[in-house]
């Protein structure tokens, strides 16, 4: 293919496209969207159009494998397909006892998907594989409008093969959503750059207030970045820059802030409680469990943070956390090459004038990625491997935009050799990343080496030598530098992935703690969370789920955690036993808690035909048909019945909600019917001074038990015997 730049003569705006001669017909839409713009190579388009197919092909491979993934989401989907005040709020059950611990916008297309097409693993995973496609053609219509056609194929073909990308856009957690808005928020903002125009920066502001409406604060961390190049790189006057960020700044707070507003503002009485939080408010689950916390370690209500450079539950932080064992195989496999291109990209634009709208892509995008990078190396609280398909937009972007300037400049020495050396950095890397996983594919990271150091030797030369020579060399470094990360993703689609803590890539390849990688339900192992992780369930098209030995030790109250649950097309779960369980107890369907066919604080329950035939019985004469502690419990019966189940204590267990007193209440008035016993009693790990565990004890002291096969319940509409 023939690369072409328009980055060497550089208009303040990109050149438009020659009007229509007088009398002579406008192109129509569909076709302009399929032949692209008059000055494109007659390849361009069409393979624009294929890259956005084989995204789709390949993340809709093996899509219901993971079944309700996330069961957490899931049931929350399933109230908001049911209820539109569940809808609104977030709620994890149709009868609105207690939202989902984020706000509720990632949740919406899912719950209108399943609205339209019923509940089913496709009906919740498909929009989030549409985000996926929609941020490769966001991240190559960027790239593509200041560099070329064939950068921004590298940069759409980045993205889609990050094997965390893979990930996370077949998956129900809200990282698909944040990464798509954040992706549009950076192409905004560059298209500001180009022009001056408000309106870009305004959607820009639009676009971060949505995401916020995902995840929070987590949408704010390149706010920075693209404030400051707008404010210096703009070609309109200073005053108009301020003033357009202002404008932008108040669309933020509009698009971001009117749902804070309507729940801050809403009684709380008629509401559900705002789960993560201690006090019923989204402003502190904001700015505490899901701000602050995050960084500093200290979320009130949460399994705890992480331990500084020494490491921690979550894992070992500083300067080179992306690299290391956890996140390496994730993310890592062109951050290297990413940062070589970076530093080339502002180098090469060094003596640009102010108003380079080239260096102002490599700034926003680049800006972004090194931002983020930062934060998330050091932030000591909560932290998963999958949190990093946020840096896979940006770090696409700026390979894509790399590539394409120093191909460009190739004639010049200097940027032969760093093209090279970009393409060493990818090589090299990916055979540090595949030699940790000496048992996958071995033979891949010698040719992915090898094929790597003959592409850069000819692409020092490249400047010198033939074209064909010249195009065999860059695509052999494209391929070797993308050979790492595609395995991984393969090996992603080709599994299911369910549970709270999810990874990319195949077994073993990201360890949590230095345990062995877990598949489906995070890091397996030992260590971690101080101790074993679950083992991965894998969840077929029939409903039947079949768990993997989970094992290892040491979570609270000295357990090993539990194996995931893998569930199928049908509906039924079949669970392995696990290892220890807080407070040692052993259960039965793998989680924190004891308990025959009890879920856990990361994993669902095993729900046994009769259990759900019990829960079914009389259903329509309760607003509740059971209650559980922790939210993943009570979202393996909601899923399975169909029917609202409340979730006590919210995610971890350990929110206020509800109080004895309230649960009491509802009892009283005839709108719960059993309580799932837990074993343990106290949400995570056992506590006894919870309002968790006041509500068991009093349970388990009022009213009859009811064993169903493996599970114990108590039927709260009978009183226990003397």
């Amino acid at each position: 293919m023939t690369i072409t730049s328009t980055a060497v003569q550089e208009p303040s705006a990109p050149p438009a496209p020659p009007a229509p001669e007088a009398g002579e017909p406008k192109q129509p839409f569909v076709r302009r969207l399929w032949r692209g713009r008059p000055e494109d190579p007659r390849w361009a388009r069409p393979a624009f159009w294929g890259l956005l197919l084989a995204t789709a092909v390949l993340y809709f491979y093996n899509l219901s494998s993971s079944g309700y993934a996330n069961s957490f989401y899931s049931a929350a989907v399933q109230a908001g397909s049911q209820s539109w005040k569940a809808f609104f709020f977030g709620s994890l059950d149709a009868a609105n006892a207690i939202t989902v611990d984020k706000p509720p916008a990632s949740l919406w297309p899912m719950a209108l998907s399943v609205r339209i097409f019923g509940l089913s693993s496709w009906a919740i995973l498909m929009p989030e594989v549409l985000m996926g496609i929609g941020t490769v053609a966001v991240v190559y219509a960027s790239v593509r409008r200041r560099f070329s056609p064939a950068a921004g194929l590298i940069a759409g073909a980045t993205l889609a093969l990050t094997p965390v990308a893979a990930l996370m856009f077949r998956f129900n957690n809200p990282d698909a959503m944040l990464a798509l808005l954040m992706a549009v928020a950076c192409y905004f903002v560059v298209r500001a750059v180009e022009d001056g125009r408000t309106k870009w920066l305004v959607w820009a502001g639009v676009a971060i207030g949505f995401a916020f409406l995902a995840k929070t604060l987590q949408a704010f961390l390149i706010l920075p970045p693209l404030a400051i190049v707008y404010a210096v790189c703009a070609p309109v006057s200073l005053k108009k820059r301020f003033g357009q960020l202002a404008a932008a700044t108040a669309a933020l707070i509009v698009s971001g802030g009117w749902w804070v507003a309507i729940v801050e503002l809403w009684p709380a009485s008629s509401r559900p409680y705002i789960g993560g939080s201690q006090n019923n408010s989204f402003l502190e689950l904001t700015f505490g469990y899901n701000g602050l916390g995050r960084l500093n370690g200290e979320e009130t209500g949460s399994v705890g943070g992480g331990g500084g450079n020494s490491g921690g539950q979550w894992g070992e932080t500083g300067w080179d956390r992306m690299f290391n064992s956890e996140i390496g195989g994730q993310i890592s496999w062109l951050l290297p090459a990413a940062l070589i291109l970076l530093v080339a990209g502002l180098w090469a634009t060094r003596k640009a004038r102010r108003t380079s709208v080239t260096r102002g892509s490599f700034l926003v995008w680049g800006g972004s990625l090194v931002i983020t990078m930062v934060v998330f190396s050091y932030m000591a609280g909560i932290f998963h491997q999958y949190y990093t398909v946020a840096l896979a937009p940006y770090m696409a972007a700026v390979i894509g935009m790399g590539a394409g300037l120093l191909w460009e400049k190739r004639a010049e020495l200097w940027a032969s050799i760093t093209l090279a050396a970009s393409v060493v950095a990818a090589a090299v890397w990916s055979y540090v990343l595949l030699n940790r996983t000496s048992d996958y594919l071995p033979w891949l990271k010698w040719l992915v080496l090898v094929g790597g150091l003959v592409a850069a030797l000819g692409l020092i030369f490249v400047g010198r030598i033939n074209r064909q020579l010249a195009l065999a060399a860059a695509s052999l470094g494209l391929v070797a530098s993308l050979a790492g990360p595609t395995a991984y993703t393969i090996s992603t689609l080709q599994e299911g992935h369910t549970g709270s803590i999810v990874t990319a890539g195949p077994a073993g390849a990201s360890m949590m703690g230095g345990g062995g990688g877990g598949r489906g339900g995070g890091p397996g192992g030992g260590g971690g969370m101080g101790g074993g992780m679950p083992g991965q369930n894998q969840q077929n098209g029939n409903g039947s789920t079949q768990n993997q030995q989970g094992g290892g030790n040491g979570f609270p109250g000295g357990g090993g955690m539990p194996g995931q649950n893998q569930q199928n097309g049908n509906g039924s779960t079949q669970n392995q036993q696990n290892g220890g369980m807080p407070g040692g107890a052993v259960g039965e369907g793998g989680g924190m808690g004891g308990g025959g066919g009890v879920g856990g604080l990361l994993n669902g329950a095993t729900v046994s035909d009769e259990a759900k035939k019990l829960l079914e019985t009389n259903s329509g004469d309760y607003t509740w048909v059971a209650a559980a502690i922790g939210a993943q419990n009570a979202a393996s019966y909601q899923l399975s019945t169909g029917d609202p189940v409340m979730a006590i204590g919210g995610f971890n267990g350990t929110d206020p909600s509800p109080t004895l007193a309230q649960f009491k209440q509802y009892v009283e008035d005839g709108k719960i019917h059993y309580f799932i016993s837990s074993g343990s009693g106290g949400g995570m790990g056992g506590s006894s001074s919870g309002t968790s565990s006041q509500i068991t004890s009093w349970v388990e002291a009022n009213f009859k038990k009811v064993t169903v096969g493996s599970s114990t319940f108590y039927d709260l509409t009978q009183k226990a015997s003397s």
